[in-house]
């Protein structure tokens, strides 16, 4: 994997988000994504992760159907080896950090999001 420039990374992901374009957001992602979410459990009825490209799609297109008017506000970035952290104002006034872990062709392949009420 090549070095990433994560703060680059970090504007398009959210510009993807706040543009409501589904496939300017998947295109970051591997075809074997695992995402790891609360919000993965309470939109979908599920143990809170999906699996996979195309599952990440109809999850994402449920949340931006639930929230209609979802807009992100990076905070700040945090890089690590093969991994990031981004900082975010997400909705429902959350805070959310979310850890990425890329493989070797610099897609995310695996999400853990966590969230907190911003104070």
């Amino acid at each position: 994997m090549t070095t990433m420039d994560i703060p680059s990374f970090a504007q398009e992901w959210v510009a993807g988000w706040n543009a409501h374009d589904l496939e300017r957001i998947l295109v970051h992602y591997a075809d074997d994504v695992e995402l790891v979410s609360p919000f993965v459990a309470k939109l979908t009825g599920s143990k809170g992760s999906v699996r996979g490209k195309a599952a990440l799609h109809d999850y994402f297109a449920r949340g931006q159907k639930a929230f209609p008017t979802v807009r992100f506000e990076l905070i700040r970035t945090y890089s690590g080896m093969r991994s990031c952290v981004l900082e975010y104002h997400s909705v429902n006034n959350l805070r959310a950090a979310e850890l990425m872990e890329f493989d070797g062709q610099g897609k995310v392949c695996r999400v853990l999001a966590h969230y907190t009420q911003d104070s």
